[in-house]
Formats: structure tokens, C-alpha cells, sequence
């Protein structure tokens, strides 16, 4: 038998490969449902690639592949005999635990046991060999069984060696020494030191200066001014703001050019008046401020606790099991996939996403959005119990979980790949969650229908100088609508002055703290205080050539069909602890927009001049450009000499290191390849007169006509990697001439044409409106107003909705707490709480964080 064994496995065995360190082995999941050892038809590992496939998927996935060789893993789950022990090891057959799987927590370890199978199947005859079976096989094949038999999961590993375990600590952090120089930073409105910049922005340690990273940096933009400002000074550390949690932050050591750890983290930045301890982690994993009162009262009335409530099963009611903090992007999810259009363009098309996905389709996002949604929507994963079940759990007087749901784990770790937060497992903002999503989709949509047109809309912003009355309209893309919460309109205001004066008499006299009493805030005056104008700062107006005070509005220039709509609850106090209102607002099922709808120039507006504000060049730095611009180049020349090694003319490789930004030899030798042909192509480099300006007197303002032309240096790095100049041109006019934000707007634009330069080319000097989520960062973030809005970018409409959906969150902090979301189906409110889904009896519409309206069809 073993020879024969042996000569059936020999023309496979060129396919079947040894699992090696670094390689995961998905033996747990399918990479196309969410079928496991535990389902019915078990799951089927390849012995090459080592993806797991349900039993509806295995063929496809030999069909496409011609892969033969699988090894089919099932785990048989039964219930304990009357009279066994409790707590009795769980038998396994063949007495050798063959499947390292965490054990299936919708089942008592002291009730059930498992049995769990292993065998091979060859393809396409499904014969089967048993395992193990050591005797028979040949080494090779009993050695890769092995390996694959005990890998770890894949999502442990990428746990234990994700960047947070790699971070070393930094040997300056003990000793660094901070200036006493009265720094305090304030917990908003971050710019740049040297730059109108206001991301990436990292707070140097030693000195408390606030400045930009480069752009290419950590993925976001920048000039550089950071790292600058460290060759001056030798400040090591520097934090980046936005990261800052009770956790820790981001520390990058420009010394060590590596991110690094400061185990003394909060005492550098309590020096410049950032309190990152004020909360404290309590037993259930939750932060919550050392000086707040939990409110019990939130979670019972958002969960619905105390309510018999209905479970209820099949298409469209399926739960998400929580990984640990994963709740934000359950409740997300099960929003998108109640909306038709996430329906149609992901679980209509599954059989086409799923036939042309990639060779490894955990890591195509197209393919896990099929398969989320289509566990969502088929009800296989929200079966009813049996009666029989049923009558058992009567007859034994208990209440056993019946929901499992679905667990998303290969979703989540593609989704956050890379990202610094959501790659985390703390608690995140579902908000930041859905504007990444709505990135995500918008990447992967190219080519297919996009299902986030349905948020997309159009935001006219009115600019006025309030010293010349004269106004100026521009127009930018967004997909949320934030909703400022003014508490001064509370409705019972005279409750909250009494209260606030009953706390401050407590604390004084170390009394319990009285009950909390909660805002009610009217949605009227939530939509009031949207309309009102903001001042602008920093304006420069056209019409005088100088700086003055300015006013901005925001309207609608067009309506999506549906409105997402967010409700401003969270904060930062002074002492940079994030903080939630505790607050309700009477939002209305049926909302009517119309008249937020911009109306353009009016007629006796006059508009600004279109005049770019002058170049502000410093006296010291004035002088050392105009030599800088005569010399040549900064160049990295170890990339260079890597290309040259490769056989290159020297000065091709210079020009091809210096057109692609210094960012290394691989990006550099892709310039060279789609450049060889051209007669230039070993010529010197030389630089671009851009670079040789006229220096604008400096007693005159230097005033140009608003061409916006954008940099040649930046076209020419785009243009290297293959895309039109025209494109590019575009790209980097919609985005303000960031590089990393022009090239995710090409990938999401393929289809522009040249005649779109028509686009509005005013430069955004005013920063965006705070009333909108500024999703943008990857769009076109200006058009001008005579643009159709009912271009197939935009659905425009009646501003009449119906709510629908809405995101409830729980806690202190959008870094702690817990989300459930509510949507309604059917004509019925429904409440999705994890893994559970029931029928909601008291949908608290006042206390949601994330509304979802729906357009309302025109009568």
C-alpha cells in the first residue's frame, strides 16, 4: 500500500511545498465564505498555496490553479454523554490534536467534545488519504502535512509580529532634556511652524515646535520641516499629534531614523500641557476618565437592556462577532450592506468577483467585500434553531447563545493593513472607520460600479471679505455632513446650570458627585449653527493684497442619495483628554434639506480678483535659494551608483533618482525602463527654469493670475511613472500639488478627460469647512460651479430623506466604549449588537452618533 500511496503522490509532488517561517496557512477560515473545520462540508487546505476553500469553493480554486492536492480538515463537535465528567479533556481522534484551532467559544468546553479529522484529497477524483500516516507517505508529503497540521494562524502571527511588538525604545527617551520655555500646546487648530501645513504634524519634544513631515513620509503629506528643524537643533524625538491616546503616540527618533518607544512618553508631553493619563483602563478593557461617573443609563438605554427582546434569523440578519474593539467596524458594515447599491456591487456581482480575484484572494478587497456582504445577506450564517433545540432548552430551564454570526477577521486585517490605528486592536472612531472604507471602495472601483456614488456630493463654499464685501465660490467633493452641537440651545439649560452648580459644591466638600443630567439639544439649532458663517483664518484677500478678516458659508451644491450626517459629540478639553457631550438631540425621521441648497454667484455680489497671495521668501533663505537653484541637485548617490552597477549611462541614472524624488533605486530604475527610448535619455540633467524665479521686490507683493500651474519637479516624478502629463497636470491642481494625494486621485479618476483642466484652478487658501468631513483627501477637492452635478460623479436629487440607520456609540471616548448600530428593515427597527440581532423595542434615535438618510422618491 505504500508503494502504492507513494506512485499516486509522485506526479504531485513537484506541488506540494513545506509550509516556511513567514508563510501563512489560512486553515481556519475560507478565503470566500466563512465556511471552517466546523462546517458541514469542512474546509480544504491547499498543499501549495496553503488557502483554506469551503467545499463550494475547492473546485473553483482547482479549475483555476490546477492544484490537485488538498488537505480536507473537519472538526466533528459533540455533545457529551449523560454522566461524563465535567471538565473532562476533550477526546481527539487518533488520540493527536491534528487542527490548532481556537476552540468554538458557542460551545461549553464541559458539554461538548471534539473530534477532529485530517486527510488528504486529490483533485479531480477526491481520492482521500487518511492522516496521519506517517508509513505510507512519502517524507516529504508527511513533513508538509505536519508543518500545515501545526502552523499558527495567520492572524496570531501578524499579531505577535506587528510593528507595535518591533518598536525598540529609544535611547534618548530617559535622558532627553525639554526646554522650559513655556510651550503649551492647544488640543486643536495644529499648523505647521513654517508652512500653512495642517497634517502630518509632529511636536518636537525637546522645544514644543510644531512641524510638518515629508510627504511621502508615513503615508501623509508635508514639506519636510520637521526633519529640517532636527539638522538645525539635534531635537531627537518627535511625537505626531493626531496619534496621541492614554495608550501611548507615535514617537519617531530622527537620530535613530527609526520610530521608536518613550517609556516616559507622558511626562514629555505633560511638560507642554497634554495630559494623556487622565484615563484609566478598568476591569472590562474600557477606558474611562478617573473623574467621570459612568453612566450605566447609556449602555442600558442604547442596547436596550431590561427589554425581552425578539432574535431574529435569516437573509439580511446575520451578526459580526467582536474580535476585541472591533465594533466600530461591525456596525459600519452592517449599514453599507443594508443599502442597495453595496448589495448589487458586491454580493450581485459575487460570482464574477469571485471567478477573476487574484491568485491569493485574502488580500484582493473586492473579494472580501463579496464575501462580507454575501455572509451578511444569505442567511446560511443565521439559521433558527431547531425545534427540537428548542424544546431541550425548555426542558433544561437554560439559554444557550443560539446567534454565532460571522467573524471578520480576514476582513479586518486587509482592510487595516498598514493603517497605524486600525491595524490596532483598540477601540477607533466608526466615523474615521467609514471615511476609510469610502476610500478604500473608491480605489478598488475602477473599472466596476462604484457603490459610494450614493454618499457623494458636491459642497459650495461662499468665501467673503468682509472689508471689500466682495465674495468668491468654490466648489469641493465630500461624502458626510458634520453637525455642530451647540449647547448653549439646550433646551433645559436652567437643569444644567443647577446641576453644574450642585457638582462644583460637591467636589468642594469631597460629597458624592450628584447624577448626571444629560443636554437636550433641539435639532433646529444643531442645523442653525451649521448655516452660520466662520470666520476664516489667516485670509488674504485678493482685492486688497493683503490679509483681513474673512467669513465663510457652506452650502449644498448637490444632494446624494443618502446623507450621512454626523453628530459632533466628541471633543478635546484643555488638557487634551478626549471628551464626549453627553448630550441627546431630537433628530427627525424625515429631514428636508432643500434649503441649504447653494445658490452660486448673486446677483450685486462681486468676486474676488483671481490673485494668488504673494510668496513669502525669508531674507536669509532668499539669498541661499538663488545659489541653491544654480547647483546642482541634492541626489542620492547610493542609488544612483545601484543603478549604474546595472549598466546605465551615469547620467540617466541621475536623472532618474532625481525625477522620482530620491525615493530609492527600485522606484528609480521603473523611470528608466519607461524612459529608455527617449533621445534625450543620457543627456545631463537639466534642472527646470522653474527653479529660477524672478524674486518678487520686497517692497511690492509679488501678484500673479491664478494659473495654479503646479510644480515641474512634481509633474515630472508623475509623469515618470507613466501617467499623461495632462492627467497629471489635473491631479495635482484637484489635490493642491500633494504628490501622494495627486496619485491616489489619478488611480480614482482613470476616465478623466484633458478637458476637465477647465476645473476650477483657485487654489484652496482658506482651510476647508469643519461642517463636512473632508473626505476629499482623495478626490477632486475643487470643481468649479459649472460643473453638472448630475455627472455621473454625482447623483444629485430632492434634499428630502428618511432616516433609516443610525450608530450608537457607548462610553466616555471614541478610544473606548462600545458601538451597536440600529437599521430598519422591512417597516421594523432592528437593533445589530455584535454577533446578535433582535427586534429593536425603544430605538434611542436621541443618543446616535452616525445618522443614515435615505432619499425620499419624488411624489
Amino acid at each position: 500500500m505504500a508503494t502504492d500511496l507513494g506512485e499516486l503522490l509522485v506526479p504531485y509532488m513537484p506541488t506540494i511545498k513545506v509550509p516556511r517561517t513567514g508563510d501563512r496557512v489560512f486553515k481556519s477560515e475560507c478565503a470566500f465564505s466563512f465556511d471552517s473545520p466546523e462546517s458541514e462540508g469542512g474546509l480544504y487546505v491547499c498543499m501549495n498555496s496553503f488557502l483554506g476553500f469551503g467545499r463550494e469553493h475547492v473546485e473553483r480554486h482547482f479549475r483555476k490553479t490546477g492544484q490537485s492536492v488538498y488537505m480536507h480538515l473537519k472538526r466533528h463537535v459533540k455533545e457529551k454523554a449523560t454522566g461524563a465528567a465535567g471538565g473532562a479533556i476533550p477526546r481527539r481522534r487518533n488520540g493527536k490534536v491534528f487542527l490548532d484551532l481556537e476552540l468554538n467559544r458557542d460551545f461549553n468546553g464541559d458539554e461538548y467534545e471534539y473530534e477532529d479529522e485530517a486527510k488528504l484529497v486529490i483533485f479531480p477524483d477526491h481520492f482521500e488519504i487518511p492522516l496521519p500516516n506517517i508509513e505510507e507517505l512519502p517524507a516529504l508529503v508527511t513533513i508538509a502535512c505536519d508543518a500545515v497540521l501545526n502552523a499558527s494562524s495567520p492572524y496570531k502571527k501578524q499579531e505577535s509580529e506587528s510593528w507595535e511588538e518591533e518598536i525598540q525604545v529609544s535611547k534618548h527617551a530617559r535622558s532627553l532634556r525639554q526646554q522650559d520655555n513655556g510651550v503649551r500646546i492647544p488640543p486643536s487648530g495644529w499648523k505647521c511652524a513654517k508652512c500653512e501645513m495642517r497634517e502630518n504634524l509632529w511636536l518636537n519634544l525637546t522645544d514644543g515646535s510644531v512641524l510638518c513631515g515629508k510627504w511621502f513620509f508615513d503615508g501623509s503629506g508635508g514639506n519636510g520641516h520637521a526633519l529640517d528643524h532636527y539638522k538645525e537643533t539635534n531635537f531627537p524625538l518627535a511625537v505626531k499629534l493626531d496619534t496621541i491616546t492614554p495608550d501611548g503616540a507615535d514617537v519617531y527618533s530622527f537620530d535613530e531614523e527609526e520610530a521608536v518607544l518613550d517609556p516616559l512618553i507622558s511626562e514629555h508631553l505633560l511638560h507642554f500641557g497634554i495630559d494623556m493619563l487622565q484615563m484609566q483602563r478598568t476591569e472590562n478593557g474600557h477606558h474611562t476618565d478617573n473623574h467621570v461617573q459612568p453612566r450605566v443609563s447609556d449602555w442600558e438605554m442604547v442596547q436596550e437592556a431590561g427589554l425581552k427582546l425578539k432574535n431574529v434569523y435569516g437573509p439580511g440578519y446575520t451578526g459580526i462577532k467582536n474580535l476585541g474593539n472591533s465594533c466600530y467596524l461591525s456596525t459600519t458594515m452592517q449599514v453599507l450592506f443594508s443599502i442597495p447599491e453595496f448589495q448589487r456591487a458586491y454580493v450581485g456581482n459575487l460570482q464574477r468577483i469571485f471567478d477573476y480575484s487574484p491568485l491569493d484572494p485574502t488580500q484582493d478587497f473586492n473579494t472580501q467585500m463579496a464575501k462580507l456582504g454575501h455572509g451578511l445577506l444569505s442567511g446560511l450564517y443565521s439559521k433558527p434553531p431547531m425545534k427540537s433545540e428548542l424544546i431541550e432548552q425548555v426542558m433544561k430551564e437554560e439559554h444557550k447563545q443560539q446567534q454565532k454570526g460571522i467573524s471578520p477577521k480576514m476582513f479586518k486585517a486587509l482592510v487595516s493593513k498598514g493603517h497605524p490605528e486600525f491595524s490596532s486592536n483598540r477601540q477607533q472612531d466608526a466615523h474615521e472607520f467609514f471615511l476609510h472604507l469610502i476610500n478604500l471602495v473608491e480605489r478598488n472601483s475602477v473599472g466596476f460600479e462604484n457603490p459610494s456614488d450614493v454618499f457623494r456630493f458636491m459642497v459650495e463654499e461662499r468665501v467673503q471679505c468682509c472689508q471689500s464685501q466682495k465674495v468668491r465660490y468654490t466648489q469641493r467633493v465630500d461624502y458626510l455632513m458634520q453637525l455642530p452641537v451647540p449647547l448653549e440651545a439646550a433646551s433645559n439649560r436652567e437643569e444644567l446650570i443647577a446641576y453644574e452648580s450642585k457638582r462644583k459644591e460637591a467636589e468642594e466638600n469631597m460629597r458624592p458627585l450628584p447624577e448626571p443630567v444629560r443636554a437636550r439639544i433641539p435639532f433646529t439649532a444643531c442645523l442653525q449653527a451649521f448655516t452660520e458663517p466662520e470666520n476664516v483664518p489667516d485670509f488674504w484677500s485678493s482685492a486688497l493684497q493683503a490679509k483681513s478678516a474673512g467669513v465663510k458659508t457652506s452650502r449644498f451644491a448637490s444632494f446624494p442619495d443618502y446623507m450621512v450626517l454626523q453628530t459632533k459629540k466628541f471633543t478635546f478639553g484643555v488638557d487634551w483628554v478626549p471628551k464626549k457631550l453627553d448630550i441627546s438631540v431630537d433628530v427627525p425621521d424625515f429631514l428636508d434639506l432643500n434649503r441649504l441648497r447653494g445658490t452660486g454667484l448673486q446677483q450685486g455680489e462681486e468676486e474676488l480678483p483671481d490673485l494668488t497671495p504673494p510668496i513669502v521668501i525669508p531674507e536669509d533663505t532668499r539669498d541661499n535659494s538663488i545659489n541653491n537653484s544654480l547647483e546642482s541637485p541634492e541626489i542620492d548617490e547610493s542609488s544612483v551608483m545601484q543603478l549604474a552597477e546595472m549598466g546605465f549611462p551615469m547620467e540617466a541614472c541621475r536623472k532618474a533618482v532625481y525625477y522620482t524624488g530620491n525615493m530609492g533605486a527600485e522606484m528609480a530604475f521603473n523611470w528608466i525602463i519607461a524612459h529608455m527610448e527617449e533621445p534625450d535619455f543620457a543627456e545631463p540633467l537639466a534642472i527646470p527654469s522653474y527653479m529660477e524665479p524672478d524674486l518678487p521686490s520686497p517692497s511690492l507683493p509679488a501678484i500673479s493670475t491664478l494659473d495654479n500651474q503646479p510644480p515641474e519637479e512634481s509633474i515630472a516624478i508623475l509623469t515618470s511613472m507613466g501617467f499623461p502629463r495632462h492627467h497629471t497636470i489635473q491631479a495635482l491642481k484637484a489635490t493642491n500639488n500633494n504628490l501622494e494625494r495627486a496619485l491616489d486621485w489619478i488611480f480614482t479618476h482613470p476616465d478623466c478627460e484633458e478637458e476637465t483642466e477647465a476645473m476650477s484652478d483657485t487654489p484652496d487658501t482658506e482651510p476647508n469647512d469643519n461642517s463636512f468631513s473632508n473626505a476629499n483627501a482623495n478626490s477632486d477637492s475643487l470643481l468649479t460651479p459649472d460643473q453638472e452635478p448630475s455627472s455621473p460623479l454625482f447623483r444629485d436629487g430632492p434634499g428630502r430623506y428618511e432616516l433609516f440607520a443610525f450608530i450608537s456609540h457607548m462610553g466616555a471616548s471614541t478610544m473606548s466604549g462600545h458601538y451597536v448600530c440600529h437599521i430598519k428593515k422591512e417597516g421594523r427597527w432592528l437593533i445589530y449588537n455584535d454577533h446578535k440581532v433582535c427586534l429593536s423595542e425603544k430605538p434611542p434615535k436621541d443618543l446616535g452618533y452616525i445618522y443614515f438618510y435615505r432619499r425620499l422618491s419624488s411624489l
